[in-house]
């Protein structure tokens, strides 16, 4: 099961960073009057991303199915989405947005490359795509 913690008033501004690994996704939704902060936990079958030892198939461990439905749920209020992060997820978070918000166009979903940033880093990178200044 996936979790997410925040109160209404976080997540009702026009544009959000979405930094995501395949264990969290932390949502900072982001307007004039302020930043707020979303946090989202995948709840995989294992923590480990590969698990080869003793164990048939391909060795990959199997995904939260719940999890990228909950951070879309979680931007369902933003129009304008940057998301950022290491690996895959980013642009499986991106490919998902496409595939259910058809009112985001292609100048509205932004996706970059990032790896560990603190919090205050993605706040700023925020801003600056969003001209929040």
């Amino acid at each position: 099961m996936t979790k997410a913690k925040a109160k209404s008033a976080d997540i009702e501004h026009a544009h959000a960073v979405v930094w995501i690994d395949h264990l969290t996704a932390k949502i900072f939704p982001m307007g004039r009057a302020g930043v707020g902060e979303v946090v989202v936990h995948a709840h995989p079958s294992s923590p480990h991303l590969h698990h080869k030892a003793n164990s048939i198939g391909a060795g990959r461990a199997e995904e939260d199915r719940s999890f990228l439905p909950t951070v879309a749920e979680s931007l369902r209020f933003c129009r304008d989405v940057l998301i950022v992060g290491p690996g895959i997820e980013r642009a499986a978070l991106l490919h998902y947005l496409q595939d259910s918000r058809k009112d985001l166009n292609a100048t509205e979903l932004h996706a970059e490359a990032s790896d560990h940033p603190t919090d205050r880093e993605i706040i700023a990178l925020g801003r600056r795509r969003f001209g929040l200044d």
